[in-house]
């Protein structure tokens, strides 16, 4: 996919920053900033970096988890199983 900085500068406001980029960290696919970066617009770096994460990066198998509930999601086939068990929806 090409780099356009016009389509990813008013991505970046949506995006939970911190919780995305400790992800990407966790996931060591390439480094990226440990926040929120002021003023994104003016840094290629940042938003090629965050273009490659947020449009290139595919997660093939494993697991989401719930930052509230702890709960785990499986992923297969790049897709969430995010359905709740039997036992689970009674609840």
């Amino acid at each position: 996919m090409e780099f356009n900085p016009q389509f990813m500068e008013p991505m970046i406001p949506k995006v939970e920053c911190a919780a995305f980029l400790e992800v990407a960290d966790n996931l060591q696919l390439i480094q990226v900033p440990k926040g929120p970066v002021k003023g994104y617009k003016e840094n290629e770096d940042f938003l090629r970096t965050m273009h490659h994460l947020l449009l290139e990066v595919e997660v093939v198998e494993g697991t989401l988890q719930c930052p509230e509930s702890g709960r785990m999601f499986p992923i297969n086939c790049r897709v969430p199983n995010m359905l709740l068990s039997e036992d689970e929806s009674e609840n």
